[in-house]
């Protein structure tokens, strides 16, 4: 035994005892969607009513273990991007939500938020005492830099991911050990809306584009129209399932990267089990801090950067509600800004706004004259390139409003296209 496993062993307690170090008034960090510990919550949960005050921040959580209102004395979500999850919490005021950047997460809790707690899902301990952080790096590295204590929760089904994502056993106050697989992300089939989109936004990628793709049936469809490209790389945030059906086919090999040529960068993961593995000790994937993959400057630097995010509802001037439903908080802004003014700084970058042209069954359109009172500007008017439905493309930068405004009118629902036009003459856009 060397002295990491030693120190390993001194550190080793069950969830329950290392929960103990928690105190009433901490904020605690967990990293995002399938980076987050799975015993610790759980532990900490049994012993709620000791606590008050206790905030737990978070992006994009899974499972819903303490979101109940009657816990919220005791134990409040913070969010920094709703899910499933949260959304109740946050809109019904006994949980938070905090504005924001993907990319300025790690310096906003560094310089505004407390961090007492950081708790984070690990990789099984190397020879040299260090973890890796999995699949959720995020902005969880910044958090136990800060943190007066650290609680890592080992799993072996955490794949080993390399770049710059690894703490050492130092850094720990305690470890737990857990042997539940982690949580998937089911694919689900792709509709005929959802393939019409892709295809579109497909043609307009050209051969030796590099790729930043989120997650859902819009993302899924454009991956599945990608697969007779070529010399395609991936720059992104969230690396998916898809983004291995590339690799396999032959479309991605990452040859004609500007930047990191030869390798995919991305700061959290969430599929499969299919793409844990494939994630697992691959030197083709590096995972860094979002600070670094979601810096705008950093994703300029990759010519033809294509940044593919979805919305709810768009303006007839191009202003992109992606993350509420009018004052109801549904997600959040997420990288979606971040790499939106990256595209827009990089040589040959595009940026693509996808959206079916309705909701609710057809009954309304997600291109308005006005965005919902109360809606979010995700992507400002100033940084939308494409908008794609699967009526079409309309193309915005560099175009006047009236233009704008036309353009979209066109790739709308045909049945709203009349009421759009007469909304239009009315804003003076016609």
């Amino acid at each position: 035994m060397n002295k990491y496993q030693e120190m390993y062993a001194e550190k080793l307690v069950s969830a329950g005892e290392a929960v103990q170090i928690v105190e009433s008034g901490d904020d605690i960090w967990f990293p995002v969607g399938g980076g987050e510990p799975q015993l610790l919550p759980k532990a900490l949960l049994e012993r709620r009513k000791e606590l008050q005050g206790v905030n737990i921040n978070q992006i994009l959580p899974i499972k819903p273990t303490y979101f109940k209102q009657e816990y919220a004395e005791n134990i409040r979500h913070n969010s920094w991007f709703c899910s499933g999850a949260s959304r109740l919490a946050i809109n019904e005021g006994w949980g938070d939500f905090i504005p924001n950047y993907f990319h300025e997460v790690p310096k906003l809790l560094t310089m505004y938020r407390k961090a007492n707690v950081a708790m984070a899902t690990v990789s099984p301990m190397d020879k040299h005492g260090y973890f890796s952080l999995s699949i959720g790096v995020d902005y969880i590295k910044a958090a136990i830099a800060k943190a007066e204590k650290v609680v890592l929760e080992v799993n072996p089904h955490a794949p080993r991911t390399l770049g710059n994502g690894f703490v050492h056993i130092s850094q720990a106050t305690y470890v737990v050990e857990c042997h539940d697989p982690l949580p998937a992300l089911s694919i689900t089939p792709v509709t005929e809306v959802e393939q019409a989109i892709g295809n579109y936004v497909a043609e307009l990628i050209e051969d030796g584009s590099t790729l930043q793709i989120g997650f859902g049936g819009i993302p899924n469809a454009v991956t599945k129209a990608l697969m007779n490209k070529k010399d395609l790389g991936i720059y992104t945030e969230m690396v998916t399932d898809g983004m291995v059906d590339l690799l396999e086919c032959g479309a991605v090999n990452n040859r004609k990267k500007s930047y990191y040529p030869g390798k995919i960068l991305g700061t959290f993961a969430l599929g499969t089990r299919r793409l844990y593995d494939f994630l697992d000790d691959n030197p083709l994937v590096e995972m860094h801090p979002v600070s670094y993959t979601n810096d705008p400057y950093n994703i300029s630097k990759n010519d033809n950067m294509i940044a593919i995010n979805a919305s709810i509802e768009i303006d007839l001037t191009g202003q992109a509600c992606s993350e509420s439903m009018g004052t109801k908080q549904w997600s959040g802004t997420g990288g979606q800004a971040d790499f939106f003014r990256g595209v827009n700084m990089s040589a040959g970058g595009k940026g693509f706004v996808t959206l079916a042209a309705t909701a609710k069954s057809g009954t309304i359109s997600r291109i308005v004259p006005k965005l919902t009172p109360g809606a979010v500007v995700t992507t400002s008017r100033n940084d939308v390139d494409y908008v794609v439905t699967e009526h079409g493309v309309a193309k915005l930068r560099g175009k006047t409003v009236r233009e704008r405004a036309a353009a979209l009118i066109n790739i709308a629902h045909p049945k709203f296209r009349s009421e759009l036009k007469e909304a239009a003459k009315e804003l003076c856009l016609m």
